[in-house]
């Protein structure tokens, strides 16, 4: 809702406005500044996360990752104060769902999956799960997506499929890897419909933090014993705390922010940019080999998120443009 008021400026008031881009930010590119971040920073630490998991596996088993990772990340945002107020108690049962369906279970899926694929295409592959945010979205709301929304929707899942072909003809290790990020896959889809009532109610921070300490209650009985079994050294002891501090901690406070601003579908469009970041850190940190078709793969993800951004667009500006107005 604006602050402004609804009355008419004078003539005088309008001449001694400095113009717009003149020492003055329009509110409006304020907006879309801060909604082209809340989509691209997800999509940069989640894309590199896969990385930091890689890193963290050289010492620790994969529960033990998990367990690391959503440990740093509570006490990341335990810094916050605004994490520990209150939330509604009939919330609660749902944000403890959250903790398991865009938490514990998912991110115990990725490091068991990078035991047989690559940490470039675990990551390529989180480009499809706009696919399934705007399935479980249209479920819920019983009605499709628009057009351009699909389209754009097409185009990235036909991007990560792309990016993922190659990798799929190296037998069933590999393919065993796929169904497990295809898993977690799903549940983010059901997890960021999820999250936007919640943190509409109760703000991003308390929500995350809460969730946060289901998955971490949840994950201990596996993760503490490998943590005392680990062989620690100073890489993978910096991978898993960017991993749990950025990744498990920052990226979900943004993510589920933008789910109340955006929608589902959209917030869900950031991890378009996971299949670039993961594929140029695989390539440069870890010598890993990408396929030509893999790139052109990372294309039509990014072709996606941007049809995505329009079509969303263009559907609140169809929307603002057919509402009658309201009587002086």
């Amino acid at each position: 809702m604006s602050t402004e008021s609804p009355l008419q400026p004078s003539i005088g008031a309008k001449l001694a406005r400095p113009p717009i881009g003149y020492g003055v930010e329009h509110p409006r590119s304020a907006s879309t500044i801060l909604d082209w971040s809340l989509l691209i920073l997800p999509g940069l630490i989640w894309g590199a996360s896969f990385l930091f998991i890689a890193e963290g596996l050289e010492s620790l088993t994969p529960n033990g990752v998990t367990f690391v990772r959503i440990a740093i990340g509570f006490v990341t945002l335990s810094v916050f104060p605004a994490a520990r107020r209150p939330v509604g108690r009939e919330d609660r049962g749902s944000i403890a769902l959250l903790g398991v369906l865009w938490l514990a279970f998912p991110l115990s899926m990725f490091p068991f999956a990078e035991q047989h694929v690559s940490s470039a295409l675990t990551g390529m592959l989180n480009g499809a799960t706009p696919l399934f945010a705007a399935a479980v979205a249209s479920v819920l709301a019983r009605h499709l997506p628009s057009k351009a929304i699909c389209y754009g929707l097409t185009v990235g899942f036909l991007g990560a499929v792309l990016i993922a072909t190659p990798s799929m003809h190296e037998g069933k290790n590999s393919l065993t890897g796929i169904k497990l990020i295809l898993t977690a896959l799903v549940s983010y889809g059901f997890a960021i419909n999820l999250a936007r009532p919640l943190q509409q109610r109760n703000g991003a921070l308390p929500v995350i933090w809460r969730a946060l300490a289901v998955a971490l209650f949840l994950t201990a009985p596996l993760g503490v014993p490998a943590v005392f079994a680990a062989r620690w050294n100073m890489r993978s002891l910096f991978a898993l705390l960017a991993l749990g501090a950025l990744g498990t901690g920052i990226a979900n406070v943004l993510v589920a922010i933008a789910a109340g601003r955006l929608g589902a579908t959209r917030a869900s469009s950031s991890t378009f940019l996971i299949p670039v970041v993961a594929l140029i850190l695989g390539v440069e940190v870890r010598g890993e080999h990408v396929a030509a078709l893999s790139l052109v793969g990372g294309g039509g993800c990014l072709a996606g998120a941007w049809l995505i951004r329009r079509g969303s667009a263009s559907r609140r500006s169809s929307y603002v443009a057919t509402r009658p107005t309201q009587g002086v």
